[in-house]
């Protein structure tokens, strides 16, 4: 969910960047998980001020054949997109912290999952009950000296480097490996003559078949 987020964020800035809306709309940079919408006449925008001149962004969430359940990582990316400038239409009631029943939001769970909350507190659990999958599991994470309570502030790093700099790296060149040929189609006539062989073939271990028995 927290590397959900932060795809979402970096489309936002990316693309705001691209059309020269990234200084007018910079989002929200303090991640709290309350949702921020401004209403300007009779039309509401899901940022925290609106310019006078310059409209905000709006974009809409095709969540395709993905399963929108409560929760979903796809919530995750709209989160990140809405507090990085775009205004996506959203309301709280498939962020986790949202409970049907009594139909109350509680943004501080949806912050903890921001920053990979509930990843850590597996982590704690699975390093105290079974420390060779602990170790196995989050081998990456050990290799890089990132331990459960660590991740916020990761996260956070995260974040502040996707706001300084969005543009995407320069792209590695490529060059095809030219010594590949590919092979010369064969004519109808040499077709004909490959089936006629294996036929041949067939017919021939057939008839030895045959002279055995």
């Amino acid at each position: 969910y927290a590397a959900s987020y932060c795809t979402g964020l970096l489309c936002a800035r990316r693309l705001l960047q691209k059309v020269g809306l990234d200084d007018v709309y910079e989002g929200n940079d303090e991640v709290d998980g309350n949702i921020v919408s401004t209403t300007v006449g009779k039309t509401t925008y899901y940022v925290d001020e609106v310019d006078e001149d310059k409209r905000p962004f709006r974009a809409l969430l095709d969540v395709g054949c993905k399963t929108t359940s409560t929760g979903c990582r796809i919530f995750g990316a709209l989160k990140g997109a809405a507090d990085g400038g775009l205004d996506v239409p959203h309301s709280e009631k498939r962020f986790p912290g949202y409970d049907r029943d009594s139909k109350e939001y509680d943004a501080d769970m949806h912050r903890e999952r921001i920053f990979g909350g509930h990843v850590g507190e597996y982590m704690e659990y699975l390093e105290e009950e079974d420390n060779t999958k602990y170790q196995q599991q989050f081998a990456s994470y050990l290799a890089d000296d990132v331990e459960a309570d660590g991740l916020e502030e990761l996260y956070e790093g995260v974040h502040e480097k996707i706001r300084e700099d969005p543009s995407p790296s320069d792209k590695k060149g490529f060059s095809p490996d030219k010594s590949f040929k590919r092979k010369v189609k064969k004519t109808l006539e040499e077709r004909k003559a490959d089936v006629q062989v294996k036929k041949d073939a067939k017919n021939a271990e057939l008839e030895e078949s045959d002279d055995d028995e």
